[in-house]
Order: C-alpha cells, then sequence, then structure tokens
C-alpha cells in the first residue's frame, strides 16, 4: 500500500509542477538604455559587442553577474504616455557592465537591444529577464 502512495504523491506533485507556466520563473523589473559601452566594469576596454547589458543591483552581485546571459522580453509600457512601446521580439544580452545605484532600470541594456524590444522612444519599459541557458555568449 506505501508504494501505491509513494507513486500517487510523485504523480501528484509532477503534475502541480507541470501546470507552472515558465514565464512565472523569469523576474521582471524595467529597462532602459545607455550608448558608451567601454569601458565597462567587468571587461576594462576591451569591446563586447552590442547585445549587451549592465545589471543594477537588483542582481549585480557584486560583480558575479559579469558575462551571465539574460532573455530580456519588454512586456508594456513604463510610461504612461507611451503606449504598445513593445515590439513582440527578446533579446539575449550579455552583462558587461554595472548600472550604478540610483540607476533607473533594473537593467540596462544596449540601445541596440532596447531597439530589438521596445520603441527607443519610450525610453523605459516594464520587462521580464531570465537567465539565458547557453551562458558565455562571445
Amino acid at each position: 500500500m506505501a508504494a501505491n502512495t509513494h507513486v500517487f504523491l510523485l504523480t501528484l506533485f509532477a503534475l502541480a509542477f507541470s501546470s507552472i507556466p515558465l514565464a512565472t520563473l523569469a523576474d521582471s523589473g524595467t529597462a532602459t538604455f545607455y550608448q558608451n559601452y567601454v569601458p565597462s566594469a567587468c571587461y576594462g576596454g576591451q569591446p563586447q559587442g552590442v547585445m549587451i547589458a549592465a545589471a543594477s543591483d537588483v542582481f549585480w552581485a557584486g560583480g558575479a553577474a559579469c558575462g551571465r546571459t539574460y532573455k530580456v522580453t519588454c512586456t508594456g509600457a513604463a510610461n504612461p504616455g507611451i503606449q504598445n512601446p513593445c515590439t513582440g521580439r527578446s533579446v539575449v544580452v550579455k552583462i558587461v557592465d554595472h548600472c550604478p545605484s540610483g540607476c533607473t532600470g533594473t537593467i540596462d541594456l544596449s540601445q541596440e537591444a532596447f531597439a530589438t524590444i521596445a520603441n527607443p522612444v519610450a525610453g523605459i519599459v516594464k520587462v521580464t529577464y531570465d537567465r539565458y541557458v547557453r551562458d558565455e555568449i562571445s
């Protein structure tokens, strides 16, 4: 009888977790953009391309975020005067810098990365961001 109970509990556990949408695993916040990519806190004067970002204190972790990649998706307007700023696309960015305290976004994207997910006129948008599995993009 105990074996049947274990099988039932394992099945119930698997069903419960299989119904959680993946979007709930992503963090949410806001994204802004910047234009001067070098020097950076992680790589100094060595350029890292244009699909890059600066991490705010929310996930900077004393520099542990350096080199990590994140998939960022615009979810809506953060400014009341801007409607539908999102492009419907996501972007994968590499963390190369630290967005200093007082940063207005959770993640500060390169201008090119921001333009991939949203209209730059918006300036700031709501986003979800999730650690990307294929880390260390060159």
